[in-house]
């Protein structure tokens, strides 16, 4: 019996040594068959060509938004391009090249005195002064300075902008303070070359509308909006606005460091995400809640040549006949009496000259950008009342696209008078090959700004060309009113062809 129990122990035993071996040999060879799946997986047809598929398909998703991209950059080059060529067309156009006699010496606003200047302590920051009578040794602010002349701030394609605007956009700034007055912060800014700008921080987003329940006298000063308006006064042919360059300024650098303005100092902060903020003294929009921050140092600004020092060149402040009541409830008399016109035709300076005229350019320039703030305008004493106006302060323009308003036109509609050139200039720039906002679109992209982006939307642009429409039609009602042309059309271009508004092939 012990011998049976024993002999079906060894069997047993035999018989699970078995079948742990065989179970081994299983797992073995299941890990080697899953080994040799895994390691050939490439060698199963159906699986490589979905792995091919899937990579040929991002190749070509890749290549095809490179190509897009490449397509639309393409396009964008193209269209700016063809406004290049446009506004090159424009100042080619023998409207912006008429012949004018040379002006005799009382007609430009300074001469060059030369008598020599002790350097002041405090001019350390500054360069030594080298100037003499020769005008290449001017720096290009003095330039345009002794460029200013009775009719104009600055001559047709004068050779001297592009160093004046690239100076103010890149010169060291070796000195800045607040400017007194006015109802918003504005800085003057020194170079070492003793050139200054005006300095106007942006304040609101190129997209962004004036809230309609603000009333004019209450809007924000655009910085775009100063840079637009020297751009669009010179397409217009009145080169009246002095030239305005866009800048990137470092709050800290190149303000902060350098100010001797304690007052300015002291309304330096940081705000709560770390950027450097300042807000300044002003009647508006000087506090914290409307502070001028950097993202996180630098911020946007407008950059306004100068004009002569009033000691130099005296100007004279002019009440507009047009001004608005600046009231939240009460109107101005040119807005209820229809006949207004007919009074101020015969209140100097507007009785003779061309005072009137210029007043109705200077409207259709507000019309055109929408600029209801021109309440004041400045003459240069020197020149009397025989001179141009001078359109400078430009910084609530440009403030809403989806509104026209038709009362900044009232001079033009109650008077019934415009020069010849400018009406021949404005429908010029109604037509395909000069459309207004594809020049004014090619002359923004020339501002230093435009690489962050462009200073006015299209939204602007194709105002512009809205509006011009209505300038145009204006004038059309005025001349089927009068029975006489020469009653409406003021020629002060008698030489040039074409008869009243018309015009000429060139």
């Amino acid at each position: 019996m012990r011998v049976c129990a024993r002999r079906r122990s060894r069997t047993l035993r035999l018989w699970l040594l078995i079948v742990f071996l065989s179970l081994h040999l299983l797992v073995v060879s299941l890990v080697l068959s899953i080994y040799h799946t895994s390691c050939e997986l490439h060698s199963y047809p159906g699986i490589q060509t979905s792995i091919s598929f899937s990579v040929q398909n991002a190749s070509a998703s890749t290549s095809t938004m490179t190509a897009a991209g490449s397509d639309t950059q393409e396009v964008e080059m193209d269209g700016t391009a063809d406004d290049l060529a446009k506004l090159e067309a424009l100042y080619s156009h023998p409207l912006y090249n008429l012949p004018t006699p040379p002006l005799p010496d009382g007609d430009w606003l300074l001469k060059v005195r030369t008598e020599k200047k002790e350097r002041d302590a405090n001019e350390d920051d500054y360069d030594p002064i080298l100037w003499n009578a020769s005008a290449e040794t001017h720096p290009p602010w003095l330039r345009f300075h002794l460029g200013i002349s009775r009719w104009q701030m600055y001559q047709h394609k004068d050779p001297n902008l592009s160093a004046l605007t690239q100076q103010m956009a890149s010169h060291r700034i070796v000195s800045a303070v607040q400017k007194s007055g006015g109802t918003q912060l504005k800085l003057v800014m020194s170079f070492p070359n003793y050139g200054q700008t005006l300095f106007k921080p942006m304040k609101q987003e190129r997209h962004e509308e004036t809230n309609v329940n603000l009333y004019y006298f209450s809007d924000f000063e655009r910085h775009n909006a100063e840079i637009a308006a020297f751009h669009l006064d010179k397409i217009l042919g009145f080169r009246r606005v002095p030239p305005v360059v866009g800048r990137l300024v470092n709050v800290i650098k190149e303000i902060k460091d350098i100010t001797t303005d304690h007052k300015l100092v002291t309304t330096f902060f940081t705000s709560p995400v770390g950027n450097a903020c300042f807000y300044g003294q002003c009647s508006y929009y000087c506090s914290t809640e409307h502070a001028i921050c950097g993202r996180p140092l630098k911020i946007e600004g407008s950059m306004a040549a100068m004009l002569p020092d009033l000691s130099l060149a005296p100007r004279r402040s002019w009440r507009s006949p047009w001004r608005r009541s600046y009231s939240r409830s009460k109107l101005a008399q040119w807005e209820t009496d229809s006949n207004y016109c007919d009074s101020i035709k015969k209140t100097p300076p507007y009785d003779r000259g061309t005072r009137l005229v210029d007043l109705i350019d200077m409207s259709i320039l507000d019309f055109l950008m929408s600029n209801m703030d021109r309440h004041h305008y400045e003459t240069f004493e020197k020149f009397g009342n025989d001179t141009f106006l001078i359109h400078f302060d430009n910084g609530r323009a440009f403030g809403r696209h989806s509104n026209d308003e038709p009362s900044i036109l009232a001079p033009l509609v109650q008077c019934c008078r415009v020069r010849r050139s400018t009406l021949l200039r404005l429908h010029l720039l109604s037509l395909q090959s000069y459309r207004m906002s594809d020049v004014m679109r090619a002359s923004l992209s020339q501002d230093p700004l435009a690489v962050v982006a462009p200073l006015l939307t299209e939204q602007h642009l194709s105002a512009l060309d809205r509006r011009l429409e209505t300038v145009i039609q204006t004038i059309q009602d005025c001349l089927q009113q009068h029975q006489h042309h020469s009653d409406v059309i003021h020629d002060d271009i008698g030489d040039y062809p074409g008869i009243h508004g018309s015009i000429p092939s060139k």
